[in-house]
């Protein structure tokens, strides 16, 4: 079993895209599915590898379904023409993606959509210390890699309680914190495919690190605190929508 069959199987999905072909090849599909979730299993365990925060889960888990969500896209086919890996990145709320199919594979990382407190809490960060994210994106191996964060659904203007003239005021106005890179099926039929996969990983750790923190760490600190007792040598400034963080005090 390969990757080939699994492009076999999605071809001849995408020309039979509705449940009465699925039904009568569901052990087909089973099988492509099981060789990705296997295929998935051991990506993992090199990741694993290469970052003593990454927390494997289950391939079946990682695995994404195949059937489209009709009810809030009715007009997108049955079922997709690809298969989905999705895991964390680091151990945080960071995801890393890897797209498998017949068109527009790609392997991307960060936090597409997130939680309006995780855009929150990802805008104090930068607002105390975005020269750091700045440095990650300018690095010229993740230039090389991704090119740049996504500017979908940026913001035009400040966010609300943050000065149009905030150093890092194109930072502060993103809403989704990620990147990704095009790969092809030859990519994926190559026998260096999961140290391709691997690789691009490292690259992506550092945004997926700070990212983590940003989103966590404030979090998690205060909550081991009695009620009441400021934490030493950290301070609480406000953030937009009178949600509240934390800044170290050098």
């Amino acid at each position: 079993m390969s990757f080939y069959q699994v492009f076999d199987f999605l071809r001849d999905l995408n020309q039979n895209n509705h449940k009465e072909w699925m039904d009568e090849n569901r052990k087909r599909y089973e099988l492509n599915r099981d060789f990705v979730i296997s295929w998935a299993n051991d990506l993992m365990a090199k990741v694993a590898k290469a970052d003593g925060e990454f927390k494997p889960v289950t391939g079946k888990k990682a695995i994404s379904r195949i059937n489209n969500n009709l009810m809030f896209h009715p007009e997108k086919p049955v079922y997709k023409d690809h298969f989905g890996v999705e895991m964390n990145l680091s151990g945080g709320p960071s995801g890393f993606y890897v797209q498998l199919g017949l068109t527009g594979n790609f392997i991307g990382g960060g936090i597409w959509s997130p939680t309006k407190e995780q855009l929150e809490k990802i805008r104090g960060a930068i607002d105390y210390n975005g020269d750091e994210l700045q440095k990650i994106i300018d690095k010229k191996s993740f230039k090389n890699t991704f090119g740049k964060l996504s500017e979908q659904d940026q913001l035009k203007t400040a966010p609300r309680d943050y000065s149009q003239d905030h150093k890092n005021i194109e930072l502060l106005r993103r809403k989704r914190f990620a990147a990704m890179t095009d790969i092809t099926q030859q990519d994926i039929l190559s026998d260096d495919f999961d140290k391709k996969v691997v690789d691009i990983y490292k690259k992506m750790m550092p945004l997926g690190k700070y990212l983590n923190k940003a989103v966590s760490f404030y979090i998690d600190y205060l909550t081991t605190l009695p009620l009441g007792q400021s934490p030493p040598g950290l301070t609480k400034v406000n953030f937009p929508s009178s949600s509240s963080a934390i800044k170290i005090i050098p």
